[in-house]
């Protein structure tokens, strides 16, 4: 089977791009969106000092809050309106997802379509506005305690800045989750997911240079750059592979006759992909990890809990506890995400109505306990997947202060949302192409109407009209 860059590459020609005018603006929609996005990375919160902030940051880039600070593309370390990012509204999904599956009312309108889609959206947005704002007012409080070198990070503290650094950062993460939406339903690609890649990627030149300039100044052997690299490579070539891995199960459809003809007897596959849920169980996994740690890393040491104290410390990065708590996280995720997006039992009920089953296996309740103990096994195979690209790396980052922007979770989501995107993409030009046959047909069958037809509007085929 192509890959989706080599389906890209069979369809985009010059000719066929210029003419798919709807794609275009999807593609610039997406870019203008994508560089608001950006501008407000370096809109400062009112009240704070961006150099006392960067130092604080600093300290702690070696641990969990410099992976969050990479997910808003820097806005953390200059603590502009966009420092929260998308982080509340993916808390919130985490939450409603997991509460569909316990609460019968929930379950009830995960079921009623599009309608019920609707309203789980808005709940997932009234319970991003509550996560915002607690979080926002954390680091509004922390804040006001952080200093540098005797330097505070806040100018003026007191009520008026807790209010209006507030209303900023929970502005800022409806803001991004509304544009977020837009680029979904305007533009190409998953919006939510683009925030993160652009953030991400955005910062990869800096990351880059950073990596260099350490080989330059000797802190790292040039070998060690260059296997690196090497490394970083083959590993973006194995996320690749397992994302596109999948498994087909051969769907067959019986013979049946209407009348003198006889129609069916075909047979297709059922794509099952291994990695079924995607980037999701890292960025859920990162984001479950970083609200202790955002807590503790804000907070005087002297105010702070002996337990979040402790967290705050274990959880750095290349902690035991910190491995122990993403793997057993990206696992969990990965079946949940996995059992959520496919449901065995509605598959199977949905290929017996249309009267397809898999050889050898009679439909119904057998073909459920089919679909179940093949998607244990690729989930297993794709949360181990994720597990070894997201930790490896993560120990040369702590042993040898490689920037994060190589570690496994942005390569996974930098290849996944490019994969999406340009698979998007393609839909879209094999869509035009189809509209333009299409076209063509119905203007071939008014070329060759019959003098008595007359064409859509009451008109006469041109050449042919009677008296």
């Amino acid at each position: 089977m192509a890959s989706s860059a080599e389906q890209l590459a069979a369809n985009l020609n010059m000719s066929s791009f210029a003419k798919a005018t709807e794609l275009k603006k999807r593609i610039w929609f997406t870019l203008g969106a994508l560089i608001i996005y950006r501008l407000g990375t370096y809109i400062p919160v009112p009240g704070v000092d961006a150099t006392v902030m960067g130092q604080l940051l600093a300290q702690h880039q070696g641990g969990i809050l410099g992976m969050f600070d990479m997910f808003t593309g820097g806005a953390l370390g200059r603590m502009t309106v966009f420092a929260l990012n998308i982080m509340p509204y993916i808390s919130a999904s985490i939450i409603v997802q997991l509460l569909s599956t316990a609460l019968p009312s929930l379950e009830t309108l995960k079921k009623e379509g599009e309608q019920g889609r609707k309203k789980l959206n808005q709940y997932t947005r009234y319970l991003t506005v509550l996560i915002a704002l607690f979080q926002a007012y954390g680091i509004a409080v922390g804040l006001e305690s952080m200093t540098s070198h005797g330097a505070t990070a806040v100018v003026t503290p007191g009520v008026f800045f807790i209010v209006s650094c507030v209303v900023t950062l929970v502005g800022g993460t409806m803001f991004l989750m509304w544009l977020g939406e837009q680029i979904t339903a305007r533009g190409v690609g998953n919006g939510i997911s683009l925030i993160i890649f652009a953030g991400i990627v955005a910062n990869l030149p800096h990351a880059l240079a950073s990596l260099f300039q350490l080989g330059y100044t000797g802190a790292l052997s040039p070998f060690f750059v260059l296997v690196f690299l090497v490394l970083a490579a083959l590993t973006i070539a194995f996320i690749v592979f397992m994302e596109q891995a999948q498994r087909r199960v051969v769907i067959q459809y019986p013979k049946r006759q209407v009348g003198s003809r006889m129609f069916g007897g075909d047979s297709t596959h059922m794509p099952l992909k291994v990695n079924t849920a995607g980037v999701i169980p890292p960025i859920f996994a990162s984001s479950v990890l970083l609200i202790p740690v955002t807590i503790a890393g804000f907070m005087n040491n002297k105010a702070m809990p002996g337990w979040l104290s402790f967290l705050g410390q274990e959880l750095g990065q290349g902690q035991p506890l910190y491995m122990a708590f993403y793997a057993a996280m990206i696992l969990f995720f990965s079946y949940f995400y996995a059992a959520v997006t496919f449901n065995p039992e509605e598959t199977a009920e949905n290929l017996r109505k249309q009267g397809g089953f898999i050889p050898g296996i009679r439909p119904g309740a057998n073909t459920a306990s089919y679909f179940d103990r093949i998607l244990s096994r690729l989930t297993t195979i794709g949360a181990l997947y994720l597990v070894l690209v997201c930790l490896l790396p993560q120990i040369l980052i702590s042993h040898y202060n490689v920037p994060f922007y190589f570690g496994g979770t942005s390569l996974i989501i930098i290849v996944s949302v490019t994969i999406d995107t340009m698979t998007q993409i393609q839909s879209h030009l094999v869509a035009h192409r189809y509209q333009g046959l299409i076209r063509k047909q119905r203007g071939r069958g008014a070329r060759g109407a019959t003098p008595g037809q007359r064409m859509p509007g009451g008109r006469m085929p041109r050449g042919r009209r009677t008296p």
